[in-house]
Parts: C-alpha cells; sequence; structure tokens
C-alpha cells in the first residue's frame, strides 16, 4: 500500500488509500472510468479525488507506483546479458509490453510528456533512472550518446508508445524502437 503522506489526518489517509483501491479495482477491469464513478465507488466526493489527486495522471502514477519496479530489475540484468543498445532496446520493448497490460498508463505517460511533467511522478522517475542508468552503461562502453538526456528519451519512448503501443502494433513498435536506439548510437 502507498506510504502515508506527511501532513495527512488519518482520515485524509484513509480516503486516500480507497480512492487508489477503487481506482486499480476500476482499470483491472479493461473499461473505461471517470473520476466521480471512481469518487462514487471509493465513498467520497468528487472534491476529495480532485484534493488527492488533481489530475487523472497523478491518479494512473500513484495506482502504478509498486507496478513498475520491477523493470529496474529487468534492465539490470539485460544489461548483464546484452550489449548495452540491445538492453536498451529489449527494456523498451518490455516497458511497451508493460505499459499495454496497464489500462491509462501510456496515455498517462503521454499527457505528461506533452504537459512537461514527465519525470515528476513516481512512474516516470523510475522510467527515467532506469534510462538514465541504460544510456549511461552505452556510454561508458562507447556505443551510445553520453550527451541523452533520460527525460528527452522518456518523451520520445512516450510518444512511440501513443502510435504503437497496442499489442497488435508489436511490429511498427520494434521498427520504431530500432529507429530510436539507432539514433543514440555514439558517432
Amino acid at each position: 500500500m502507498t506510504p502515508p503522506r506527511n501532513g495527512l489526518r488519518a482520515d485524509a489517509q484513509r480516503n486516500r488509500e480507497r480512492l487508489i483501491v477503487t481506482a486499480t479495482e476500476a482499470f483491472a477491469s479493461g473499461r473505461a472510468i471517470s473520476f466521480d464513478t471512481i469518487a462514487k465507488r471509493a465513498g467520497v466526493g468528487s472534491g476529495t479525488l480532485y484534493r488527492h489527486f488533481p489530475t487523472r495522471e497523478d491518479l494512473v502514477e500513484e495506482v502504478y507506483r509498486d507496478q513498475i519496479r520491477p523493470l529496474r530489475e529487468d534492465a539490470q540484468a539485460l544489461l548483464a546479458a546484452e550489449r548495452p543498445a540491445r538492453a536498451l532496446h529489449m527494456w523498451m520493448c518490455r516497458f511497451a509490453e508493460w505499459a499495454s497490460e496497464r489500462r491509462g498508463i501510456c496515455e498517462a505517460l503521454v499527457a505528461m510528456s506533452a504537459s512537461g511533467r514527465f519525470g515528476t511522478g513516481p512512474v516516470c522517475d523510475e522510467v527515467q533512472q532506469i534510462l538514465g542508468m541504460m544510456l549511461e552503461a552505452g556510454a561508458e562502453e562507447g556505443v551510445l550518446r553520453s550527451d541523452i538526456d533520460p527525460v528527452d528519451i522518456g518523451g520520445i519512448l512516450a510518444g512511440v508508445l501513443s502510435v504503437a503501443g497496442a499489442r497488435e502494433q508489436r511490429d511498427q513498435l520494434d521498427r520504431m524502437l530500432t529507429v530510436v536506439v539507432d539514433g543514440l548510437r555514439a558517432r
């Protein structure tokens, strides 16, 4: 469960937790659900929901906060087994698969990237750190550029997922990620 936020009263913390549990269940259903419906199912008012999560992206990020951490282990295992450029490509494909299994995450990443907020929440922070680790490994080996900001690559990844994030688009996704990684190669 989400760690308590400093300064929240006990009842406010319980409301926050109920909202997260309710949203998690709603997103897992695979059906679109409104903010108002989430609030109602959690037994709180819409104002309470917006006070804790001003945007849908904030709520989506909180729901998936703990689910992204295993992707760091995937990145480390890939870097141990593959050359950095190949590991980066493979990890981006795994991330795309992870994102396609979680309702709302692709839309949230695209919205955050478009608004300049990419890298400001738990999911984006973790993606940015993983990308940074992989880019650094590639730069140290001399196969990837050293002047790339992981936030920029996260934004590019969000854009690619917005175009080719569905399971039936895996071939297109792979081609697009190949172009991205080729553009990251050291010259």
